[in-house]
């Protein structure tokens, strides 16, 4: 694993911070969890720790949300890559955020 992935998938953000930067509350959060979607670390103190990848997860989860895709799609789509194909998801590729490159905390704001 090279430098950038072990920075990306190192789980240093709490939740109340994971909440401010996606925009998403506690309780979607942990549904996506429970959903196992996302299954983020957790501290010494049993509390939820997420990487820069979960929040990258969690953005797209929200983002297609906001698309009008249900739940069970939105977990095919991240479980399977085979479907980021199919010509829904292509439809709403153009509106696919870029990936959050080191130091590029914009993604998390809206302009």
């Amino acid at each position: 694993m090279d430098n950038d992935q072990l920075r990306r998938s190192t789980p240093v953000f709490p939740m109340s911070s994971a909440m401010k930067l996606t925009g998403l509350s506690a309780r979607q959060i942990r549904y996506y969890e429970s959903l196992s979607l996302i299954v983020p670390e957790r501290s010494e103190g049993n509390h939820r720790l997420f990487s820069m990848n979960d929040l990258d997860v969690l953005l797209n989860i929200r983002h297609y949300m906001e698309k009008g895709f249900t739940m069970k799609r939105i977990g095919e789509i991240l479980n399977d890559s085979q479907t980021y194909d199919t010509p829904e998801v292509l439809k709403h590729r153009e509106h696919q955020r870029p990936l959050l490159n080191r130091g590029d905390l914009s993604r998390f704001f809206n302009n």
